[in-house]
């Protein structure tokens, strides 16, 4: 993967947009990310993570605000990065979640959800692939090849970690192995390996458990039977108590229980037989003694009924002449009941007449009462049916009277509510016009001084404006008489340093003779004239070395002092400048007079601001009022013309009414309306359709009457009574008959019933014994042969019972035998499966008998830590000038601790193996970068064989003296081969003279920015 462009906005400290063009950064293939503590290196870093994770590196998730709190509050939070991944390029833009100023936002902010693109580049324009946060994630991370935690690793190399790493204890190195490799699998091996072997074991105590409660269940049935080995005669039901209980069970784990299983399944049979035969025995006997004792209650119970029926016959001799009467009762009733049809119906037409005669007295009294003529009911009910059908024909035109009346009247007080209206909007016209005029005559005078507000405003601002220049006017004239003052003495130094200098180079000069001849020896030539006689040498005041270091440190502090007099001579100048610049804009003018011209100027504006509003108010107010003249000028108009539409309805409907009311005045007569006629006519209607009705009543019942009687005349010869009264009297009531019938036939059943009784068998033969003198037994003596079956019976029940356990328990054990079988044979196989499951689960969590106590888990990350050594010795041999090489250990650890994850320094230069702990701080460093390169190498290889073309390495070379940061950069320089990218994050300095290439982040109070720039090596 190659990063080509980042563009921030928004984000950690930076405020601005910022873009950072990494194509023209990796150029050389090495760059330089550098600035000061806190402008934002590492943000930048967490932007790339961010873009293309949605998240942070590590711990700087937790806590994170991602905006930035120097952004303008309606800035969004942005990231894009475009990069290649797979010969594809794509470019992501990300926002994190922020608070988005809002007018109606709760507490003046409104939540702006999180939001994702991705765009791939296909020929030659950007296409988009997806604008969903979790698709953009599944892509980017099949694309990456990587998740975060190994690309903040792999790309991004955490220095602080491996430094710890490498020194750290064997056993502290697996979390940050197991979260590189993702080894979380092999312990879940271990864990499934742990379930199973538990589960196994589960199953063999299980099996194990089902034995004993089998051997448990059998020592019960044995210790409820009460058999203790003995068998045959020797054992006995009424021994006083089990010579074994249930705990005298063998184990099932350390005994022979195949042998006692059978020995009690035997004494168990032995036992079933001899309480079998016993129960036998006690049937039999028990059989004899209820004999006896049925056949002496059967005969007590013959005797018994014998003289039941006796005492019965007595009885029914004594109701026989009772039962002779009812005969004849009967018979009569039966005779009378013939004519009770008759009988019912001269009774039935007698009441019916009564009834008729009532009710016809009844309907005249009405008539009488309500006035009508009773002489004829029908004709008059004619006559009413015919003047209800005209006055009911005539209805609907009363009716429509009253519709019309009713209409009438609402139109006359819809006319006078038009009228009270049109009054009324008269005189709300007058007021709004009187309002109006009012209102005209306040705006006229502010309108001249809101016409002049920008004008005013204008003014206002101008003066405010040449405050401020007077103001800075002032300061720049006092710091130009500063700065003049300054340089007038710096010049004065300058001038009285470089007459020192001058004084200084022309004693040095004046001394060169002295110097001369100081080095003049007898003998040799001079070196100025070639004379080897020297008769005058000139004397030297002193050294020269000594002049000449005076003379050179005059001249510099002349120099100092001149740079120092060019630099104030600038200042000067460029106050001068301003000075100018605030005096051309009016910066001289009394402060004084420019304070009065802003007051006369913001007085003004606040007297056109304040008509310009007042204007407006009034402006409204005059655009209401006159809208609210038209309305009411066109409810008026709308009320004139419906209250003269009102009027002309009443003329019409007056007319309509007035003619209904002659033509139905006649039809109405003494009544208020025909509706009130209609109902007394329906009334009298009724009285005389229920006078009628009486009369035809009255007539049919008679005749009824007459029939009834004639008929009944005839039926009394033939049934042989003299009169109806005597037929009456003969007559009995329905329960009377239902009684006598019941009577009757209750004796003939009791008689039949004793015929057949003494008929009988046993009554017979009790007759025959008591004629004889054999009578039943005593009582006493029948208690006796009670008390004696009922004990045998409970004897053999009891003996059965005991046969019947002892059957079931001989059943069930040796179905517990057969089961106990059945389950130690099945039980082979899961306890060999348990041993060897037991054994592998121990020797992968690292204990039984593996002497190195190394788990699957360690024991898979020391074979990746031995290939992460391997990859880092090939740096840490170029970096150290060949003396070192990282190397993997797997010697046992002290007092059994785990082991396999060790690491140790092999001295090549000594052959001695040394601690990791035992490095200088810079041998740390280079020990613990090429671990974090070789683990990259390693994860690379592990995450699919993913290039990574562009690397960052963090901050940490400040530890290497000259030497060991050249073996170090030209380690690093090799990461480049093949066309990656590696970015160095430092604050050496040697590394910025060195790295041409550069990011730079500068930090500022309002945010940190970024600039490429190209270093010239010095």
């Amino acid at each position: 993967m190659r990063i080509h462009r980042l563009d921030i906005e928004a984000f950690g400290p930076f405020a601005t947009p910022q873009h950072i063009d990494f194509d023209q950064l990796s150029s050389q293939g090495l760059f330089l990310l550098n600035g000061a503590t806190g402008a934002g290196k590492t943000s930048i870093l967490d932007a790339i993570c961010f873009a293309l994770y949605g998240s942070v590196p590590g711990a700087r998730q937790e806590g994170k605000r991602l905006r930035s709190d120097h952004a303008a509050p309606g800035a969004e939070p942005r990231v894009v990065c475009e990069f290649t991944a797979r010969g594809r390029r794509f470019e992501v833009s990300r926002s994190p979640a922020w608070e988005r100023p809002s007018a109606r936002g709760r507490n003046g902010y409104t939540t702006q959800q999180a939001k994702t693109l991705l765009r791939e580049r296909v020929g030659g324009s950007w296409e988009e692939k997806s604008s969903r946060n979790d698709e953009v994630g599944a892509e980017l991370s099949d694309v990456l090849g990587m998740d975060r935690d190994q690309f903040t690793r792999v790309v991004m190399l955490p220095q602080g970690d491996f430094a710890a790493f490498l020194r750290s204890k064997a056993s502290d190195r697996l979390d940050l192995l197991q979260k590189l490799f993702g080894t979380q699998r092999f312990e879940a091996v271990e864990r499934q390996l742990a379930q199973q072997a538990a589960a196994a074991a589960k199953e063999v105590g299980e099996n194990a458990s089902g034995l004993q409660v089998l051997l448990d269940r059998v020592a019960s049935e044995q210790a409820q039977l009460g058999v203790s080995g003995a068998t045959g005669e020797e054992a006995s039901v009424e021994r006083a108590g089990p010579a074994f209980t249930a705990g005298d069970a063998p184990r099932a784990d350390n005994e022979d229980p195949e042998a006692w299983l059978a020995t009690v399944e035997e004494e168990v049979q032995a036992e079933w037989k001899r309480r079998e035969a016993a129960a036998s025995e006690a049937e039999s006997q028990s059989a004899r003694y209820a004999e006896e004792f049925q056949e002496a209650e059967e005969k007590s119970l013959r005797h018994a009924r014998l003289a039941a029926a006796l005492q019965r016959r007595i009885l029914a001799e004594l109701a026989a002449p009772r039962a002779l009467e009812n005969r004849e009762a009967l018979a009569k009733h039966r005779r009378a009941a013939v004519l009770s049809g008759q009988l019912d119906a001269v009774d039935s037409a007698a009441r019916k007449v009564d009834s008729a005669v009532e009710r016809v007295a009844k309907a005249r009294g009405k008539l009488a009462a309500a006035g009508v003529d009773a002489d004829d009911p029908t004709a008059a009910l004619d006559a009413a049916k015919a003047s209800h059908a005209v006055l009911q024909a005539r209805l609907p035109d009363e009716q429509r009277m009253e519709e019309i009346a009713g209409r009438l009247a609402a139109k006359r007080t819809e006319e006078t509510t038009h009228q009270a209206a049109a009054a009324k909007a008269t005189s709300l016209l007058d007021q709004l016009r009187e309002e109006a005029a009012t209102l005209d005559s306040r705006m006229e005078p502010l309108e001249p001084l809101a016409v002049h507000l920008a004008d005013r405003e204008r003014d206002a601002s101008s003066a405010a404006e040449l405050v401020g220049i007077v103001a800075r006017y002032s300061t720049a004239a006092s710091e130009l008489d500063t700065l003049t003052g300054k340089h007038l003495q710096a010049r004065s130094d300058s001038q009285d340093l470089r007459q020192h200098w001058l004084d200084v180079r022309e004693l040095r000069l004046a001394n060169a003779a002295g110097e001369l001849a100081m080095a003049l020896e007898s003998g040799k030539p001079c070196a100025v004239c070639g004379s080897e006689d020297h008769p005058k040498p000139a004397a030297a005041a002193r050294s020269a070395l000594s002049l000449a270091q005076d003379e050179e440190e005059a001249r510099q502090r002349f120099e100092s002092s001149e740079q120092a007099l060019a630099d104030l001579a600038g200042h000067v100048s460029a106050a001068a400048q301003v000075v100018a610049g605030l005096a051309a804009q009016g910066g001289s003018l009394d402060m004084a007079e420019a304070d009065a011209k802003l007051v006369s100027a913001e007085s003004a504006a606040l007297e056109a601001r304040k008509a310009t509003t007042l204007l407006a108010e009034l402006r409204g107010e005059r655009e209401a009022l006159s809208q609210r003249m038209a309305q009411v000028q066109e409810a008026h108009s709308a009320s004139v013309g419906a209250a003269a539409q009102a009027a002309s309805a009443v003329l019409l409907l007056q007319e309509q009414r007035d003619a209904l009311e002659a033509e139905l005045a006649g039809l109405r007569g003494d009544f208020p309306s025909l509706r009130e006629r209609l109902e007394a006519l329906s009334r009298e209607r009724t009285l005389l359709q229920e006078a009628a009705d009486g009369d035809q009543e009255l007539e049919g019942a008679r005749q009824v009457m007459v029939e009834a009687t004639a008929a009944l005349e005839r039926a009394l010869p033939e049934s042989g009574f003299g009169s109806a009264e005597e037929a009456r009297r003969e007559l009995l009531s329905p329960a009377d008959v239902v009684g006598l019938e019941q009577d009757l036939a209750d004796f003939d059943a009791e008689t039949a019933k004793l015929d057949e009784l003494f008929a009988s068998e046993d009554l017979v033969l009790a007759a025959k014994e008591a004629s004889i003198g054999e009578l039943p037994l005593p009582e006493s003596e029948r208690a006796e042969a009670r008390l004696r079956a009922s004990k045998a019976a409970e004897d053999a029940r009891s003996a059965a019972l005991a046969a019947g356990l002892a059957g079931k328990s001989a059943e069930a054990v040796r179905r517990c035998r057969a089961e106990y079988q059945a389950l130690a044979q099945a039980a082979e196989e899961p306890r060999r499966k348990a041993r060897m499951l037991a054994g592998l689960a121990e020797t992968v969590r690292g204990a039984g008998e593996n002497s190195y106590r190394m788990s699957l888990n360690t024991y898979v990350l020391a074979a990746r830590l031995e290939q992460v050594a391997s990859a880092a010795s090939e740096r840490l041999v170029a970096m150290s000038d060949g003396r070192y090489t990282v190397q993997h250990t797997d010697a046992k650890a002290a007092r059994g601790a785990k082991s396999g994850l060790g690491l140790e320094v092999v001295d090549e230069w000594t052959g001695q193996r040394r601690d990791t702990s035992t490095l200088s701080g810079g041998e740390s460093f280079m020990a613990s970068l090429s671990l974090a390169l070789g683990l990259a190498d390693v994860v690379q290889h592990e995450a699919g064989g993913v290039d990574i073309e562009t690397l960052f390495v963090d901050e940490g070379f400040g530890s290497l003296d000259e030497q060991a940061l050249e073996q170090v950069m030209d380690a690093l320089e090799g990461l480049r081969d093949g066309g990656r990218v590696v970015g160095l994050v430092s604050h050496v300095a040697e590394m910025k003279q060195r790295i041409t290439s550069q990011l730079q982040v500068v930090k500022g109070r309002h945010g940190s920015s970024v600039r490429i720039a190209e270093v010239v090596p010095t």
